[in-house]
């Protein structure tokens, strides 16, 4: 099972309802059903998060660290879809476009630059962490474009008919350490300076898990891997616990170092897909302008460009397959 949105909802509303009997009529379902969501769940991730007995559920101490994580997340999705539906509701007469994406840094400036069009598009945005799963929305038709990233050795499984546009052919993942890390006063850091350190990877994004395992066991290293979100991950690296992948547009923090890997061996290629052609071209322009926009307000990344390229229009080759 992949872990989602609502899933941290279902946490958030045990936590808050304080039994599943409670939780239970305030989702909407039957107390089995989420009996058995919350066990999935629980399995998911690897050990118990609420302890139940006949005065109720309360969080576990594993299940207070996911609880405190799910709570930013699922309020902040709350605060997008109000924006979202507020903003539809303003441009209620306009065109549509429904867009699907994992997570990326160009999303804002994509989507500013969609609403600045004449006359104005008002996009709807919905995120997922399995690149794979959206693209089977756009092919089923709940989407009109889904901006994903592939993973290098996990290619992904693009359903027949559906139109892939490269926006950036390969970009390189960096490594996300504490700042007091030995590692972090290097420009480039070695995979032998992590080999001794914990690594946490989020497994439901697809390929992360594989690609990260590939890439140590090439350079020989054996690590202890965790999986956690990265959000989890960057506040656990900030205190030394440990190392993380990261996209190179990740914006800079006073306590993290975000450097990139010597040799690149890591990367991803990014894609934008729809049905059409006419579909693709309805928002790829703005969708590179946004990504070069956010890849050159993140220092280590502008300075690896300068370093290795000769400018954007070298690493946006564009290409459209069936």
């Amino acid at each position: 099972m992949e872990l989602e949105v609502r899933h941290l909802r279902v946490l958030c509303a045990i936590a808050d309802a304080g039994s599943l009997h409670r939780a239970a009529r305030e989702l909407g379902v039957s107390q089995p059903t989420l009996s058995t969501q919350l066990r999935r769940i629980e399995q998911t991730l690897g050990g118990m998060l609420f302890t139940r007995d006949r005065t109720g559920s309360r969080p576990t101490p594993l299940g207070h660290i996911v609880v405190s994580r799910a709570r930013p997340l699922v309020s902040e999705l709350a605060a997008i879809v109000a924006e979202t539906r507020a903003a539809a509701a303003r441009a209620a007469d306009g065109p549509r476009l429904r867009i699907g994406a994992t997570a990326s840094r160009a999303l804002p400036g994509w989507l500013r630059r969609l609403r600045a069009r004449v006359p104005p598009v008002e996009p709807s945005l919905h995120m997922g962490v399995s690149a794979n799963s959206l693209l089977h929305m756009v092919a089923e038709g709940r989407l009109d474009l889904a901006f994903v990233h592939e993973v290098e050795g996990s290619p992904l499984r693009i359903p027949a008919g559906l139109r892939v546009r490269v926006l950036v052919e390969r970009e390189p993942q960096f490594v996300t350490l504490a700042t007091d890390h030995p590692a972090a006063a290097r420009r480039e850091v070695r995979l032998a300076d992590l080999a001794h350190d914990r690594w946490m990877v989020d497994s439901t994004v697809d390929g992360e898990w594989d690609g990260v395992c590939r890439v140590l066991r090439e350079a020989g290293i054996d690590p202890d891997l965790l999986h956690g979100d990265y959000l989890t991950a960057y506040s656990l690296a900030a205190i030394g616990e440990v190392v993380t992948v990261s996209q190179p547009t990740a914006r800079p923090r006073s306590d993290l170092a975000i450097r990139p890997l010597q040799g690149d061996p890591l990367g991803v290629r990014l894609l934008l897909a729809a049905r059409t052609a006419a579909e693709l071209d309805h928002g790829c322009a703005e969708l590179q302008e946004a990504y070069w926009e956010a890849a050159h307000q993140a220092p280590a990344y502008q300075e690896w460009l300068e370093r290795r390229t000769t400018g954007p229009p070298a690493q946006a080759r564009r290409t459209v397959r069936a």
